[in-house]
Order: structure tokens, then sequence, then C-alpha cells
């Protein structure tokens, strides 16, 4: 109802004697500037009336207010201190120390900073709201604050300044190129060079290589187009599983022929861990088998159902349906003792734990499992596939080809120098410092831990040790058997347990490594659960 129709409503009737010529002027002024009594019939009035989303709200529960309600929940998270305009009444305005007077306020602007880093010793990518997790954000955000990009009033609350991010990354994981959006002060007195500034001020793991003047729309998430992402590994992992193992007799029930591979043939008998080991590191994969490998990683190109490859979601949730533009697996390229095998993947998104795709290509391959495998994954049948160790994933940098596009097509009216000019995100445009920064911070370090802890040789015996019914979808047919399907609620006999050692990037330096690494994987088990969150949650631990 709209104001008029309340005027109307509590308006003298037109049947009313009007009032006597020689009223008084002054009380027909006064009666006619009363508007309290038409404002508060407006109020009840409109209140009273519920419209057609109002209804479809209390109907469904209110789950759109709740929904709103938890998310100012969790801005409210992150404020460290009382929030301006929560001033108690007669609390009396602080005023500097040095009786200065408050520093003049600086226009903040859209902005991408293009950046890279070395997850090593951080908690994720996203900032959290407990200032004593260590994480990526949180650090540059401080940094934002301490150079000025990020003005005092905005530094209780990252929300204030819209902080996001092309992509989240796991503890450990790490990035050469990332995307973070955010409104900052990118014009600063004193600060010539903000880049420049910025790095002085961060540490040398995490690297700003520009910062980009964005359009007012632009999300560093949801304007993404695509991610691109690489997976390294040792090449020994294609090493069949050693005979007698767990794995090794569960397939041989499954209908595989062994037939004795070279490098188990001429293995010591009483040989410990760390013989073997020394041995794998001398492997070189063949021919056929690395053919093997990328004719199974082409069944995961195109749009499918990846439910089976991540947690948390069932087969018919719609967001499973993901699209992998494409997948490579470039030739092996041995540093030190160790063949390296990248596998390099581009997709719209990727779920979370999509570390378990390397693992099903992997698993399926050195143990003669036919590529139709994955295709099968992709089913309602939900299996158990185990992670592989975080330590190889790399974030190479997310794309936003739409995004450039259409600037592209405004920038063509405009100079460069004009207000409104908008430059692309490019990652390309920063090639030689994105590749000297994996070299020196990213890949240096993963193979020096391989070299120390032998991860990837440990998780392998893990999975080879393994005697169970929840691998048995490794067979030479490529069906998921029965045996292996995970019934949601139903509880399972001697499942996989998983060792919270191989989701870690971060290890001591020194010390009997191998030694210590069979200790933590006996004391370390954690069986895989679904996560407790829901599907907003999820959402945004994906990228």
């Amino acid at each position: 109802m709209g104001i008029d129709s309340a005027e109307a409503a509590v308006a003298p009737s037109t049947t009313l004697k009007r009032p006597q010529e020689h009223t008084d002027d002054a009380a027909i002024v006064a009666k006619r500037a009363k508007p309290e009594p038409i404002e508060n019939t407006t109020v009840s009035t409109a209140q009273s009336v519920a419209t057609p989303t109002e209804k479809t709200d209390q109907r469904s529960g209110g789950r759109k207010g709740q929904k709103q309600r938890g998310k100012k929940e969790k801005d409210k998270d992150y404020v460290r201190t009382r929030r301006r305009g929560t001033r108690p009444e007669g609390e009396e305005i602080p005023t500097p120390e040095n009786g200065e007077s408050k520093a003049p306020r600086l226009p903040k602007r859209p902005c991408a900073l293009l950046m890279g880093f070395c997850g090593d010793g951080y908690n994720g990518m996203q900032i959290q709201p407990d200032p004593d997790v260590r994480t990526i954000e949180g650090v540059l955000f401080d940094a934002l604050i301490k150079v000025g990009a990020v003005s005092q009033d905005n530094s209780d609350n990252p929300t204030k300044v819209k902080l996001g991010r092309a992509a989240r990354t796991d503890a450990g994981v790490h990035a050469a190129g990332n995307v973070v959006s955010l409104k900052l002060i990118n014009v600063i007195p004193g600060v010539p060079d903000l880049v420049a500034r910025l790095n002085e001020e961060l540490p040398p793991e995490i690297r700003i290589w520009s910062i980009v003047r964005v359009q007012n729309s632009f999300n560093a998430r949801t304007t993404c187009d695509s991610r691109k992402y690489t997976y390294f590994f040792p090449s020994y992992l294609m090493i069949p599983p050693k005979p007698e193992s767990g794995l090794h007799n569960t397939l041989k029930t499954q209908g595989v022929e062994w037939e004795p591979h070279p490098f188990w043939e001429n293995a010591n008998p009483t040989g410990t861990p760390q013989d073997d080991l020394k041995r794998k590191r001398a492997y070189r994969i063949t021919a056929d088998r690395l053919a093997a490998l990328r004719d199974a990683a082409n069944k995961f190109e195109g749009s499918h159902n990846f439910h089976n490859f991540t947690v948390g979601r069932d087969f018919r949730d719609r967001s499973c349906q993901r699209f992998l533009k494409s997948i490579e697996i470039v030739d092996p390229a041995v540093y030190g003792d160790t063949e390296w095998i990248a596998v390099l993947l581009h997709g719209q998104s990727f779920m979370l734990h999509q570390r378990k795709m390397i693992s099903a290509l992997v698993l399926s391959c050195r143990t003669g499992t036919p590529p139709q495998l994955i295709e099968e994954l992709y089913g309602p049948r939900q299996v158990f596939i185990p992670k592989m160790p975080a330590l190889g994933l790399l974030l190479e940098y997310p794309i936003f080809e739409s995004y450039c596009r259409r600037v592209a097509g405004v920038n063509e009216k405009l100079q460069l120098g004009d207000p409104e000019y908008r430059a692309p995100i490019d990652f390309e445009a920063h090639r030689a410092q994105l590749d000297d920064f994996k070299q020196n911070h990213i890949y240096a370090k993963m193979r020096s831990i391989e070299d120390r802890h032998g991860i990837f040789d440990g998780w392998i015996r893990s999975i080879d040790g393994y005697g169970g019914h929840d691998l048995e979808y490794l067979n030479p047919k490529g069906i998921v058997p029965q045996s292996a399907v995970i019934k949601r609620g139903e509880s399972r006999m001697n499942p996989f347990r998983e060792k919270k050692r191989y989701d870690a990037t971060s290890f001591p330096v020194g010390g009997s490594s191998a030694t210590d690494a069979v200790k933590e994987e006996e004391n370390s088990e954690d069986e895989e659960a679904p996560l407790p969150l829901d599907k907003d949650e999820l959402a945004d631990l994906e990228g």
C-alpha cells in the first residue's frame, strides 16, 4: 500500500462539515500541521501487509533471512576492535597521543592484485578470523594496512574492502599466480611504486606481480573463467605394488595376472623401505607406461560428474558437474636422482581435494586397470579414492578471458592514461618472474622435502599395504564392484585410513627422515570423513 493510499485511509471524510470561517487561523494551521497520525498509520499499514517475497520466506522457514544473518555473523567474526558508530553514549572521542589530527581520507578503488606465494608454513590462502592462524591473505592484509593501501578505519575487517580471491588454496599449497580483489588506496602520498613498497613489507615467499585497476563489478572469484594447476609426482609411483603386499594380494583375487616386474625381481628380500627408496629414485618410466598414463588422463577432459573426486557431495549434487578444458602430461624430467612427471590441468573450476583425480590416474595405471575406470567413477556409485600428497600441487594462475575481452572493447575508445582505461589481467606478462619464483621458492622446496622425507614413497607404501575392499575398483575389468561401493550411513569393514602426514607440505629439516617417516605413518592415521560443511561453505573451499 503506497503513501497516497495510506493517507486516504486516515483522511477526514468529505462528508464532515468544513471549519467555520471565523475559526482562529492559528488553530487551522495547527490542525493542518499534524503529520504524526498519517506517518504512524502509514508505517503500521505497510507492516501489516506482507509482500509475496516475505510470504515465501515465512513459508520456507526464513531460510533467506537466516543466510543473511549468518553472513553478517561471519563478517562480525573478523572485527578485532569495536566498529565506528558503536561508542557507548557519553564516552569521549579518543584523540591521538601526539595531538595531531586524523589523517585525511584517501579514495579507494577496485583493484586486482596479481600475486604468487609458496604455501609452506601457511594455513591456506583465505584469511581467518583468528589472527593467530597464519594465512597468505592475513599476511597480505597486514602489509596493505602498513603501507597505507587499507585505511585504519577498514583495518579491523577485510570484508569492508570486499576482499576476495580467484582460487582458494589448501594449507601448504603453492601458487605461482593468484588474484586477490579488493578496494584499496592505490595512490598513496610518498609511495611512488606501491608494488615495490608492498614487496618490501611481505616475506620473500609472497610476491606481488602487479596491481591492476579493475571495473567496479569485478570479483576475483566470480569473474574468473578458468584456472590452471600443475601436479608433480616422482615417476617411481608407476612401479606396480610390491609382491605379497595387501594391494597385490587384493588385485590377485580380482583376477589380475601379474608378470614379475624387473624392479621387484632384483629387490633384496630382506631389504628395508629405505633400501627400496634408494632404488626407486633410479627408476625411469617406460614409454608404454607413459602412453598408458596419457590415455587414461584423456578420460578427464570434458564435462563430467566429479562427485567421487571430492568430499561432502553425492551424485545428485549439480555442483559436481565440472568442465575440464584440457589435461596434459609433460615429458618426464630428472632432478637430482629422481625423475618427475608433471600433469597440467586447465578447468573452469576445481572441487575440494582435486588431488583425488591424480590419485585415480596413478593407481589405475600402475595396477593395469583399464582407462574406462575413470568413466565408471563419474557414475552414481560412490567409492573411496585416496588423496595424493598435497606436496605436489601448484596453482599456476587463474584466467579472466571474458573480462579481458570486455575491457578491450572499452579501451578501444580510450587512451592509456584515461581514467576509465582498464588494463587486462595477464600473468603471461610476468612469465620471467613467475618461472624464477617457481624454481627458487616452490620446486626447490618440493624436491628437497621429497629427498629428505620420501613423502611420495611413504604414501604409495600406505596404499600398497592396504588389503581391504575400498580399492577393489582397481581390477582388470575397469568396473566398480559392489564390494567397493560406499553406502551413506553404513559402516565399512576395514576402511582405508588416510594419514594426516600427506596433507602437509612443511616438514622439519634434518633428523633421520626415513625412520621418522615410518614412525609417523604408524601414529598419524586419520580416516577421511565428509566435512561438516553446508554447500555454501564447501563452495567457498573450492577454486
